[in-house]
């Protein structure tokens, strides 16, 4: 698990600031354990020892990481809202944040708490939601398998492009890129130096050419060579921009004609540092691409990681992947429990 302890270094805003936030909560009205319960008349040193033997299961592991001598503080609606209002700051949004906070007091109101339980508790919650996105993106004999990558300028996009043809190339797979921003010089360069980074081909096309016929050059290309995936970047679209928006869609059509299935995966890459925007950025696309999976970069630059928490919550799609870097390495599966406990602070 290199990439996630990478994940935990480098997620520090968003897990500082849970993590303190939860810490805050706790220590406010805290009782140390013990002033809580009232000792009786004649303190009788045992008396500690047996509260209530640590269960088997679930509950006995989740609580088998407190320490003894931390703060405690009751579970009741004041610490709840409290919660409620920390895990909306750190972009779990609304509805998620009540969700989580009331699968949290369930069958526990008033029990005493310490910051590292809540931590834990919390960490379950996440994963709880996580777990059923989590899932790398799926290969298929189909060849070539087309891969169309969208998003807004900025979210990652082409990096996460290069990212991924490495990976599948070191597993052994052919890869053809297209350089669908055509309009972008930039955008083309730079995808050209990760491709031979990557030492994959890229298809390129003369500037402010259509991007739609460079795609179906690239799936002659793919067909040709016999290449196991073909991925396709696009121009970066805003939802106010019908041009792009009429791009893509025609891309979609002209790829079609020559696949009627593609393409086979519709990955919506989505830069972390925007937050709550990343729920609008996800009904465009969908409304326009049919998204079918989701990366998310940029892990490392945000105090606003809970928002892939919102995205799960919300929208159930399949998270591929998560960036934590600009190196080649800095893209991996995701893993819901991995990210859970990096993303509380654990």
């Amino acid at each position: 698990m290199a990439f996630f302890s990478k994940l935990r270094e480098r997620l520090t805003r968003s897990s500082t600031k849970i993590g303190d936030g939860l810490d805050g909560i706790v220590s406010e009205d805290a009782t140390p354990p013990e002033a809580a319960p009232p000792a009786p008349e004649t303190p009788a040193p045992a008396e500690p020892a047996p509260e209530a033997p640590k269960p088997a299961g679930l509950v006995g592991r989740l609580f088998g990481g407190a320490k003894a001598d931390e703060p405690r503080r009751a579970l009741d609606d004041d610490m709840l809202e409290d919660l409620e209002d920390m895990l909306v700051q750190a972009d779990l949004g609304v509805e998620t944040a009540l969700r989580v906070t009331a699968n949290i007091a369930e069958g526990r109101m008033g029990r005493r708490v310490s910051a590292t339980e809540l931590k834990q508790l919390l960490a379950t919650e996440v994963a709880r939601i996580m777990a059923p996105v989590a899932r790398p993106l799926p290969l298929y004999a189909k060849k070539p398998q087309v891969v169309l990558v969208v998003g807004v300028n900025g979210a990652g996009k082409t990096t996460t492009i290069g990212k991924l043809a490495s990976q599948f190339r070191a597993a052994g797979k052919s890869v053809v890129i297209a350089a669908g921003d055509t309009f972008r010089a930039a955008a083309v360069e730079q995808l050209q130096v990760w491709g031979d980074r990557a030492g994959v081909p890229v298809m390129v096309a003369p500037h402010g050419s259509d991007p739609a016929s460079l795609a179906w050059d690239a799936m002659t290309k793919a067909e040709a060579d016999g290449a196991d995936l073909l991925m396709i970047d696009t121009a970066g679209r805003l939802q106010n921009r019908q041009d792009l928006m009429e791009e893509l869609a025609k891309i979609v059509r002209v790829i079609r004609k020559k696949d009627p299935e593609a393409p086979h995966n519709t990955l919506l890459v989505l830069d972390a540092t925007t937050g709550q925007n990343a729920l609008n950025q996800v009904e465009t696309f969908q409304k326009l691409a049919d998204v079918s999976g989701l990366v998310m970069t940029k892990l490392d630059g945000t105090a606003r990681g809970g928002v892939l928490v919102s995205l799960a919550d919300r929208f159930g799609l399949p998270i591929h992947a998560i960036g934590v870097g600009e190196q080649i390495d800095d893209l991996d599966a995701f893993d819901a429990d991995e990210f859970a406990r990096a993303l509380v602070g654990l």
